[in-house]
C-alpha cells in the first residue's frame, strides 16, 4: 500500500471521497520520517489494519497533518488509533472539528520539530480554503493537497464532466482549478505565499488529486501559478 516516493518519503492511496454536489476525489496520504524515525503523516486517508501496520514499521506515529479544513475526514481514526501523536491546525479547521484534540496551530513561522527537514508555507488569500504546502528538503519534494489537481478524463460524468473540464480540472497536465484561481482575492498575499513556495528547489510535487510530477518541479509550479504573476 504505501510506496516509496524518495528518501524518508512514502505517499498511499486511498478511498474516493465524495465532496459537494456529489463530486468524487481519489485521496492520498504523504509519510515522511525524520532523522530521529518520528512519522509525519500528511492528509491521513481511511485507516486501516493494513495500512496502520505498515506504518508503524517505518517509525513513530508523531505528527498527524490536515492540509487545510477541507482534508480531515479521517483525522479522528487516526488520533484515536495514535492518541499520543500531536495534530497541526491548518487555518480555518480547528472552528469546523470541534471534535478533534489540536496541539498546535500552523503559523508562517518554522514548526521547531521538524526545522532543518521540512519547510512549510500557508497559501493565504484564497476563500475557498487556506492550504499549508509542505516542502521535504531531503528528497525536494513539495506537498500540495487541492490547490493543483488532475482528474483523468471519463472520472466524472454527464454535466460533472463538463464543470470538470471548464474548470482544469481535467487538463492536460496538473493544474489550478479555476474555481481556486477565482477565490484567490487577495492576490497580494497569495504572491507572497508563492514567493516562499518558488525559492524552495523542488524537483518533484505530490498533490493529492492527480499524478505525482517527478521531475524539474520548480519549473512545473511556476506554470501552474503563472496566473498569479499577471
Amino acid at each position: 500500500m504505501l510506496k516509496e516516493f524518495g528518501p524518508n518519503i512514502w505517499i498511499a492511496d486511498g478511498t474516493v471521497v465524495t465532496a459537494a454536489a456529489g463530486f468524487h476525489y481519489p485521496t492520498r496520504m504523504g509519510v515522511i520520517r525524520l532523522a530521529n524515525h518520528d512519522l509525519l503523516l500528511w492528509s491521513p486517508i481511511a485507516l486501516s489494519d493494513e495500512l496502520g501496520a505498515e506504518v508503524e514499521t517505518l517509525g513513530t506515529v508523531r505528527y498527524l497533518i490536515p492540509p487545510n479544513a477541507l482534508h480531515h475526514t479521517f483525522l479522528g481514526d487516526w488520533q484515536r488509533a495514535y492518541p499520543s501523536a500531536l495534530v497541526y491546525a491548518p487555518p480555518g479547521l480547528r472552528e469546523k472539528r470541534k471534535d478533534i484534540r489540536f496541539d498546535a496551530d500552523f503559523g508562517d513561522g518554522p514548526v521547531a520539530a521538524w526545522a532543518g527537514e521540512i519547510d512549510h508555507a500557508i497559501m493565504w488569500g484564497n476563500r475557498i480554503t487556506t492550504e499549508v504546502v509542505l516542502f521535504h528538503r531531503e528528497s525536494g519534494t513539495a506537498i500540495f493537497t487541492d490547490l493543483i489537481q488532475q482528474l483523468p478524463r471519463g472520472w466524472f460524468k454527464g454535466w460533472r464532466a463538463l464543470v470538470a473540464r471548464l474548470d482544469l480540472m481535467t487538463a492536460d497536465e496538473p493544474a489550478v482549478p479555476r474555481k481556486f484561481r477565482l477565490a484567490f482575492t487577495d492576490r497580494q498575499a497569495a504572491r507572497l505565499s508563492l514567493e516562499t513556495i518558488l525559492a524552495w528547489p523542488t524537483q518533484k510535487v505530490i498533490i493529492a488529486h492527480g499524478p505525482p510530477i517527478i521531475e524539474d518541479g520548480q519549473s512545473f509550479l511556476r506554470r501552474a501559478f503563472h496566473f498569479l504573476s499577471r
